[in-house]
């Protein structure tokens, strides 16, 4: 069966973020980079939840790219970070060591820039037999057209475009599916955009859930509207 005619599982999925660094963020122009920022979060909290293995690399980080950011080590402390001084991380053998430890024939791609440190990488795996996956709101380029090129390149080679939201439901598929149910919505509320206003909604609302308390409680007014 062709790997891309059926869905990938939080057992049979790793996940790469690959130099998500100041310096490779300075020059993102394909995306809103607090978006990039939010949508990379959310997809490595969204892994943490689901216990999918995620390998974090970076470039050149006392000597160019500064460290990776915060908001992602935070989410896996204490996980080493391969370091690296090649642009592309399938020319390094402890990254290929991280991709083989994980044991997983499909590969979730996220990265700066999207048009080498992504595309390059992707290419090789491809080659070696892994299906790849590219989150595409997870990586950014020095252009709109740098992404698209990059992307369509991917493809080409034999790569699948998605974006956050779909890649984290695809590892949920089912909402009979408890485990994860409640810390999943969790994640959603916070830093799902429309989609997590609409869960809050539906909790609130709908099912007449306590208001989160991040949020201020309505108080009516008296005497008048």
């Amino acid at each position: 069966m062709n790997p891309y005619h059926k869905l990938y599982t939080p057992q049979d999925t790793a996940v790469v973020f690959i130099d998500h660094q100041p310096q490779m963020t300075f020059g993102v122009a394909s995306i809103d980079r607090a978006t990039l920022i939010n949508n990379v979060t959310l997809l490595a909290k969204a892994a943490k939840e689901f216990n999918v293995p995620a390998i974090l690399t970076s470039v050149e980080t006392e000597s160019f790219s500064g460290y990776i950011w915060p908001q992602l080590l935070d989410v896996f402390p204490g996980q080493a970070v391969i370091e690296r001084t090649s642009m592309n991380s399938w020319d390094d053998p402890a990254f290929r060591a991280a991709i083989e430890a994980t044991g997983k024939k499909n590969i979730i791609m996220t990265g700066l820039w999207t048009e080498v440190c992504v595309t390059w990488p992707a290419i090789e795996l491809l080659g070696a037999g892994y299906s790849v996956y590219v989150v595409e709101d997870c990586c950014g380029a020095t252009s709109p057209a740098a992404q698209e090129a990059a992307l369509s390149r991917m493809v080409q080679a034999g790569a699948v475009r998605l974006t956050t939201i779909p890649a984290l439901l695809e590892w949920q598929r089912d909402w009979a599916r408890r485990e994860h149910y409640n810390n999943l919505m969790a994640l959603l509320k916070q830093q799902a955009g429309a989609y997590g206003v609409g869960v809050e909604y539906a909790y609130t609302m709908v099912h007449r859930a306590p208001q989160s308390a991040l949020k201020p409680q309505i108080v009516p007014k008296k005497g008048g509207h």
